[in-house]
């Protein structure tokens, strides 16, 4: 048992030295998948929150800044009546720059601020005007364009994969259904050479 320990405490001293090594070089890239929680904690009832997944692409410049590249799909509710709501569903583009903020001395933990341009189009209850009850949305579709602020913290499980938490702020313009969306949530990124 002695042995297997050692060997361990050995190999995880090796290991170590090498990841620091090989983390947010200039150059490396990565894809990053995000679910998050928007305007509230969702749960199939909520009347006026929503959710969002996206899939982002990054590439690493010097001091382990990034520029980003993604998409987004963002669905939310609008409370309609006593117990109705109205989806209302964006598709955006994403580009961003991560300014790295801080980080130890392992490269394990890193802190990122962002800032993003975005455009896209959303749709309101899926192009439908009418409601079930005969009523008449003045609300449609539109394109739309804005920008994003985001804080960001990866945790580096290894020198290939990172969790990620992040607070995110949408503001969009161009639609009649909300300007800004809060967001929160988690993602996976993983690192290519």
């Amino acid at each position: 048992m002695k042995k297997i320990l050692t060997i361990f405490a050995a190999m995880l001293a090796l290991f170590t030295g090498q990841a620091m090594a090989q983390r947010c070089l200039p150059g490396m890239s990565a894809v990053e998948v995000k679910a998050n929680m928007s305007d509230g904690f969702y749960t199939g009832n909520s009347r006026n929150c929503g959710y969002s997944f996206g899939v982002y692409y990054s590439v690493f410049k010097g001091n382990a800044n990034t520029w980003t590249f993604g998409g987004e799909y963002l669905q939310t509710y609008k409370p309609y009546g006593e117990k109705g709501r109205i989806p209302v569903a964006e598709f955006t583009g994403e580009v961003g720059y991560n300014l790295h903020l801080l980080s130890d001395y392992s490269q394990t933990f890193h802190l990122y601020g962002c800032v993003s341009a975005l455009g896209g189009y959303e749709t309101v209850n899926w192009g439908k005007s009418v409601l079930s009850d005969g009523s008449t949305l003045h609300n449609g579709d539109a394109f739309i364009y804005g920008g994003a602020l985001t804080i960001q913290a990866d945790f580096y499980l290894s020198d290939k994969i990172a969790l990620t938490a992040n607070v995110k702020e949408r503001f969009v313009f161009g639609n009649s259904t909300g300007h800004f969306h809060t967001q929160y949530g988690v993602g996976v990124k993983f690192i290519i050479e």
